[in-house]
């Protein structure tokens, strides 16, 4: 059961946070609805959520000023859920601090596998029953376009079942690919995903790894399917990744 998981909806609109809050609450989570970042942030003083649903396009207010609040002073899963889809939107609202970016309009049941995704990824390891429930089937292994990455053995396996040898910052920044599939992902992020406090402002090392990722990973690393570059923004990890 997760009647234990507070998740809060924010969106103008009451028509939204009532569609989400009525789908949300048929899976047993408990919704706050809310209307504006005032009430979010009292929310977050006096019963903060696991979780927040979050739409940028909210009148008189900025949306990427609330989810920085948020970064700074709480620790809770955050989904930018926004008519917003340019795609410029996307990689700033990744950059404040979102785990995800959903554009409207949406399927309900992505938006529940995405935001059980989020919730997997935030659940402490001693988390109580419900949490682990939640995170069920095993987060150790991820697999993607036939290739399984073990997380607790550190290993790649390719398609053919064979081990595939990485660095260990290659399989840092695989490990952050895959845990982030279908986000545009920033060098900073990844920088700060793999080395945190050691990466220096125009070290370019990402680029290099992603290269050496690229010839182990893709058919055509020339031509790559699986970790592509988006112009000006970084890179992202196409194929879904499902737990193994």
């Amino acid at each position: 059961m997760n009647s234990a998981l507070h998740i809060a909806v924010l969106d103008d609109e009451v028509d939204i946070t009532v569609l989400l809050a009525n789908y949300l609450q048929s899976h047993g989570y408990r919704i706050t609805q809310l209307h504006n970042g005032r009430a979010l942030m009292e929310l977050m003083r006096a019963d903060p959520p696991a979780l927040v649903l979050l739409d940028l396009g909210l009148p008189g207010e900025d949306g990427f000023s609330i989810a920085r609040q948020l970064r700074e002073h709480w620790r809770c899963g955050l989904v930018i859920v926004t008519g917003r889809g340019d795609s410029v939107d996307k990689v700033v609202g990744l950059e404040v601090g979102a785990d995800d970016y959903v554009t409207k309009p949406f399927d309900l049941r992505e938006l529940l596998a995405r935001i059980k995704a989020v919730l997997r990824r935030l659940a402490p390891s001693d988390a109580p029953e419900q949490a682990a429930a939640a995170s069920a089937p095993s987060r150790d292994k991820l697999r993607f376009a036939g290739w399984e990455l073990d997380l607790a053995a550190r290993r790649l396996t390719g398609p053919q079942g064979s081990e595939v040898a990485l660095t260990t910052g290659e399989f840092d920044l695989l490990c952050a690919f895959a845990q982030h599939a279908g986000r545009v992902l920033s060098r900073d992020f990844l920088l700060e995903q793999t080395r945190g406090r050691e990466a220096g402002p125009f070290d370019r090392t990402i680029d290099v790894q992603v290269g050496r990722l690229r010839k182990k990973l893709e058919a055509d690393a020339d031509d790559p399917q699986i970790i592509k570059s988006v112009r000006g923004a970084g890179y992202i990890l196409v194929p879904p990744v499902t737990p193994g």
